[in-house]
This record gives C-alpha cells, sequence and structure tokens, in this order.
C-alpha cells in the first residue's frame, strides 16, 4: 500500500480490498484504528471518530451499510461556512458550475416523449476548460429525488481536472445527497480520490461511489488530453433510493455473472503533507438536483484509517461470466446484469446495469442471432 500524498507515490501503486458487501478494515498509519471498540474515549493519534451511515440504523443486518471513519479533522471543521447555490453572479466558483446538476430542470426541462430516442457522442467545446461537475449532461430521468424515487441518467464529457479548477485555484470536490453515482468511462481513464481511498477507473471498468461520500473526479494521464485536444467521456447512472446490489443467481447457481470477487474498493489514503491537508478548497454537494458549495479550510481526504462495509468501488467488466443457452432461442437480456437495484414490486428492478459482452453464441442454426 502507498502512503502518503499522491504527489509522492505512483498511481500504478494502489491496492484494493476484493469483495462485494463485505466488511473491511484499513489504516494508512499503522495503529491508526482503535481495536475492540468503534468510538473510544482517547482515539489513537489523537484522530476524530465519524460515522457514515448508507442505511438506517435499524435495516436488516444484511441490508446493514456503514463505515466508521477515523479523521486527522472532523468533518465539520471550519463548516461555520454556510452552503449558498451555485450558478451565481458573484464572480466566485459558484458562477462558473451549473446552478442545477446535468442541466436540466426536472420540473420544466424534463417531458415524456412516447418516441424511441438514441444520442450521439457528446461533444466538446474547441478551447474550453470544463471539469466533471461542468461536463455532465442530463439524458433521461424519472422519479424525483427529493422524495427518494427514480433515476438519472446522464452523460459527461470533460478536459480539465477538478483538482485546482475553482476560481481561485482551490481544489475542488462533491458529494451526492441524493443518491448513488455508476460512472461508466467510455474514453480517458479517471483518478478518482475518495475520502475512503483512491480508484482509477478505465474504459471498460465501471464505478460507484454512494450517497455522501465527498469525491474528486480527474483526468488519470491529463498529459494525453493537453497533447491532442481529447477529452475524457462517458455515462453515468443514478438511483435515488438504496444501493446497488448483485443479481440473484437463483438456478444458474453459486457462480458466474459478476463474481463478487472481482468487486474492489479503495484502502485508505490521507493527504498527509501540510501543504495539501490544510489546503482550502471548495466542496460542492448535490441536493435535490440542484447544486450547493461552500469553502473548506481544509482537504477532506484526511480519513486516516476506517472499518466498515460502506465504500466505493470498482468493477473490470472483462471479468464478467456470461451465462447463454447452448440449444436454442436466446435467453432474456437480464442474463447479462452485472448490477441491479430494487424496486417497489418483488423481482422489478428500479435500474438494472446490464452488459452484452464478447461470448460464444452456442445455439442451434434455426435461432435468430
Amino acid at each position: 500500500m502507498c502512503v502518503g500524498s499522491k504527489s509522492s507515490c505512483s498511481k500504478e501503486e494502489l491496492a484494493y480490498h476484493h469483495g462485494f458487501g463485505n466488511h473491511f478494515e484499513s489504516e494508512a498509519y499503522p495503529g491508526a484504528l482503535p481495536q475492540g471498540r468503534n468510538n473510544p474515549r482517547i482515539v489513537p493519534l489523537g484522530l476524530y471518530t465519524e460515522q457514515l451511515s448508507g442505511t438506517a440504523f435499524t435495516a436488516p443486518r444484511n441490508e446493514n451499510r456503514r463505515t466508521w471513519l477515523y479523521r486527522a479533522q472532523p468533518s465539520v471543521s471550519g463548516t461555520s461556512n454556510s452552503f449558498y447555490a451555485c450558478g451565481g453572479s458573484d464572480g466566485t466558483v459558484s458562477s462558473s458550475l451549473p446552478e442545477i446538476f446535468g442541466g436540466a430542470d426536472w420540473s420544466t426541462d424534463m417531458k415524456l416523449d412516447p418516441n424511441p430516442m438514441r444520442w450521439g457522442a457528446i461533444p466538446l467545446q474547441p478551447g474550453k476548460r470544463v471539469n466533471f461537475i461542468q461536463g455532465v449532461h442530463t439524458l433521461l430521468g424519472s422519479g424525483d429525488a427529493t422524495c427518494k424515487s427514480g433515476i438519472g441518467i446522464y452523460v459527461y464529457a470533460f478536459n480539465t481536472n477538478m483538482s485546482g479548477s475553482a476560481s481561485g485555484g482551490e481544489d475542488l470536490h462533491m458529494y451526492n445527497s441524493d443518491g448513488d453515482f455508476l460512472i461508466v468511462p467510455q474514453q480517458e481513464a479517471l483518478w478518482i480520490q475518495t475520502e475512503i481511498g483512491r480508484l482509477t477507473v478505465a474504459p471498460g471498468e465501471i464505478c460507484v461511489i454512494p450517497r455522501g461520500i465527498v469525491f474528486t473526479v480527474n483526468i488519470l494521464n491529463p498529459e494525453n488530453t493537453a497533447e491532442d485536444g481529447s477529452f475524457a467521456r462517458g455515462y453515468m447512472l443514478e438511483i435515488f433510493r438504496g444501493h446497488f446490489i448483485l443479481p440473484e443467481l437463483g438456478p444458474i447457481g453459486s457462480n458466474g455473472l459478476a463474481n463478487s470477487r472481482d468487486f474492489l474498493h479503495p484502502t485508505a489514503h490521507y493527504e498527509s503533507e501540510d501543504s495539501q491537508a490544510n489546503k482550502s478548497c471548495i466542496i460542492v454537494n448535490k441536493f435535490g438536483q440542484h447544486l450547493f458549495q461552500r469553502s473548506n479550510p481544509h482537504s477532506p481526504y484526511n480519513v486516516v484509517a476506517w472499518h466498515g462495509n460502506y465504500l466505493p468501488y470498482k468493477y473490470d467488466l472483462g471479468r464478467f461470466c456470461a451465462v447463454n443457452s447452448v440449444t436454442y432461442d436466446h435467453p432474456d437480456p437480464s442474463i447479462y446484469t452485472v448490477l441491479t437495484a430494487k424496486g417497489d414490486e418483488n423481482g422489478t428492478a428500479l435500474a438494472d446495469f446490464v452488459i452484452f459482452p464478447p461470448r460464444v453464441m452456442a445455439t442451434d442454426q434455426n435461432t435468430f442471432r
């Protein structure tokens, strides 16, 4: 495991925990994690204890999601600065960020349309610097984030890192109060830093960032975009209720589709250098599809140790074990479900993330392919 600020280690040295829904523990400094209890009166190394809950305290044990964080500074430190709406004309970072996430007001800009639709790739205006938050565009949506129902579907296109992209040169960070993000890169690998740790997510991989976790999305190799004018592009799915889970396998048995061991969770990392840890930054909150921001006197990436099961993770789609017919006809496309989110009706999902990977089509000659 690489310990220290990101400037002191290469991005190829990242270590991960393997598994899905497991309870892990991680410490970026030896001895930082309390033993035998979650919230001792005196925490090792003088750290501050916080619990991040992804479900109600009383949720069934097999569904309960929470992580204990041990920080160098409490997350409420310096938060006397109130959140105020982005998109203003005050000349600060708020004026450079959209007022509404994805640029679409769901109450006025969204409408029902019975026609089949498809979209071309999202272009990026030449010569314009766009970060991840600015580069997200809404395609589709249903329900209402404030009522914890429905989903949002977005595309993104950006060429500038969130780090250092605020108007005063501050780092820009974000967390989502509405739901969980599933990010699918199409072009350019991403370097994603979170309170829990860091991930690299390349095309062919996906990443899930749960509700309430602070994160920053940068381009893994920004020199590529600087040299040839290319940019990062991809897709996002957001669920406003619950969390993504693995689909049940039923008669398939105990193996197949996306295997639990192939999901990777980051290990603990914190900004240890004073220049980084005590650097002021801007934190953006997505709340009810609107964006709000406030200044923060220190980096949010100060979690020295943690243990729990409410965590971001990534998955290599190349590891998906496809199942298909070996006699006739094709089974329903649900057999290619990587992740699902429960809906109100039993057996009916709020959202499914499905892929159609390269596979052998072993049906008979009379099956339409």
